[in-house]
């Protein structure tokens, strides 16, 4: 099978000489969840900002067989849906409707395309009677699933959430985890929540200091790394 994305010795140092990624080799499959895990600072998030492009550094990023850069960005940004930790930061128009209207309108699609689009990205996520909602008025759950649907409207091959569970309670991530089950596209998780990677991965790869530094089923990887809720919903 060919992934979908493909990356090899991937190196990234900031402008304050950090090197925050140290030689990354990753794949990711066709209809896969995989679990990022690892401290903080250990490359996670660096990482999975080169997917789209918003980062650019050493080595070989490829995604649905096009080379991460200049000329494949447009193309690319479609293909790779990213969900920040801050739902806050992707919710800014007047509506629920309008929020998650707003990226395929900026594809230059027809207001009626861009409506439809989001009218069945809510329905997917179970928000369409919220669509004239202010999304000041939404719970921390609700936010974060119109945050995806507003990925989702993109018609992306490719979901990347960072920190998923961040301000949600428990109702709300059992929410989330049925809501990622259902979903098609494949799916890059960043998550301290070692709970939810279980429900919510088929594989784990741990960061550590800039590098994977082991990858398997994730039970594995979160007994290998003493990798617990306790330690780690904090």
């Amino acid at each position: 099978m060919t992934p979908l994305v493909r990356v090899r010795n991937l190196h990234y140092s900031y402008d304050n000489g950090t090197q925050a990624l140290r030689g990354v080799d990753f794949e990711l499959y066709p209809g896969e969840s995989v679990a990022l895990l690892g401290a903080n600072g250990s490359g996670k998030t660096t990482f999975v900002l080169h997917l789209n492009g918003l980062l650019t550094g050493q080595g070989d990023v490829e995604v649905a067989g096009l080379p991460v850069n200049a000329t494949h960005l447009q193309q690319i940004r479609r293909k790779v849906g990213m969900v920040f930790q801050d739902a806050d930061e992707q919710l800014f128009m007047p509506t629920v409707l309008e929020d998650v209207a707003y990226g395929p309108a900026n594809l230059g699609l027809p207001p009626e395309e861009a409506v439809h689009r989001a009218l069945h990205a809510l329905e997917a996520v179970g928000l369409k009677h919220l669509e004239k909602r202010a999304p000041y008025q939404l719970s921390a759950g609700e936010k974060r699933r119109a945050a995806i649907a507003g990925v989702l409207a993109m018609a992306p091959e490719i979901l990347v959430l960072d920190e998923p569970t961040t301000y949600l309670d428990p109702p709300a991530q059992r929410e989330l985890i049925r809501l990622l089950a259902a979903l098609p596209q494949a799916k890059i998780i960043v998550t301290h929540d070692a709970s939810f990677a279980l429900a919510a991965a088929h594989r784990a790869v741990f960061f550590q200091q800039g590098i994977i530094a082991a990858a398997g089923p994730v039970p594995e990887i979160l007994h290998r790394f003493r990798w617990t809720v306790t330690q780690h919903s904090e």
